[in-house]
């Protein structure tokens, strides 16, 4: 496969940190608003040229053997668990696997509809504690999205992915986050994400604010990214007129609004949190930062399920 050479792997000697753990570090997914580009997170490779702990599921097994507690285990803070090279080496299914048998939680976040694949663990981890699908939806325009999310699957296609949770009783969560000024900081935006997770029956949605972060490193990735995104319009719009037309000037625009600041906010931002807000109110949806991650955390507690494998 073409993405084979954009990857290295490593013998991580720890996993957990202290509930989550991330196989891959990197990502393939091309957003151009991705934080974890950020030089704050020590990259040393390139952040396209994945590490793969290929340890990471013999790992988790020592690890859990010796918990004492059972937990919810996370994956995805800070790498997608599935970027392309998961469906060749599975590391992710085989660590589903691990947490099932040992009786944990999982709890993941992705943008990918390869997480289907192993929808039939997931159904098996909630049917014995809990299991939680995070999945990030930033724009309900597909045209939009394969813009700004391009090496990934359209939000049409992730809203299918979360309609095949509901189905399967798996409760999911949507991060809706960024929203990036000037681009889909709209009401009409708002409305097509929150009618996708009326649909889906999502749990709850996580939105950090209207509007996105700019750090060292991940600033000015997003700054070429507008600035190809702007030539591409050249070429399709000539004179530069149009419905289709977003991204002239526009890193100009932000360079003039934001300067260096880390937060970059809607200037819209506070009338359009009150709208979202009423539009989750209105549709029995959570909304939050920390009462939907305590949520998510939370381990449920049932005498019923056993754990010999615990004492291994």
């Amino acid at each position: 496969m073409w993405y084979n050479r954009l990857m290295h792997f490593v013998n991580a000697k720890t996993i957990l940190t202290p509930r989550s753990m991330n196989i891959y570090r990197g990502c393939l997914h091309g957003c151009i608003y991705c934080d974890s580009r950020s030089r704050c997170y020590q990259f040393t490779h390139d952040f396209e040229d994945i590490e793969v702990k290929k340890n990471a599921p013999e790992l988790l097994e020592e690890t859990l053997r010796k918990k004492s507690k059972r937990c919810m285990i996370g994956t995805g803070s800070m790498g997608d668990p599935y970027i392309p090279i998961e469906k060749d080496l599975g590391l992710m299914r085989r660590c589903l696997e691990i947490i099932e048998r040992y009786n944990f939680g999982s709890t993941l976040i992705t943008k990918s509809d390869l997480v289907l694949r192993d929808l039939d663990i997931l159904t098996r981890i909630n049917n014995k504690t809990k299991a939680v699908v995070q999945m990030t939806l930033t724009t309900a325009d597909d045209e939009l999205c394969r813009k700004i999310e391009g090496g990934v699957c359209p939000t049409s296609r992730r809203f299918e992915v979360l309609c095949a949770c509901r189905d399967a009783g798996i409760p999911t969560v949507v991060w809706f986050s960024p929203l990036l000024p000037f681009i889909n900081d709209t009401r009409e935006n708002i409305d097509g994400i929150i009618d996708y997770c009326v649909r889906a029956r999502v749990k709850a949605i996580l939105c950090f604010g209207i509007g996105l972060t700019l750090r060292d490193g991940n600033r000015e990735y997003f700054y070429k990214a507008l600035d190809r995104l702007a030539k591409a319009e050249e070429e399709i719009y000539s004179n530069n007129e149009g419905t289709g037309v977003i991204f002239k000037g526009l890193k100009e625009r932000y360079m003039k609004t934001f300067g260096y600041n880390y937060m970059a906010p809607s200037p819209h931002e506070h009338e359009l949190m009150i709208y979202l807000k009423d539009l989750c109110r209105k549709n029995n949806i959570m909304l939050g930062t920390d009462s939907v991650f305590k949520w998510i955390e939370e381990f449920p507690q049932d005498e019923k399920i056993s754990q010999p494998e615990l004492f291994d």
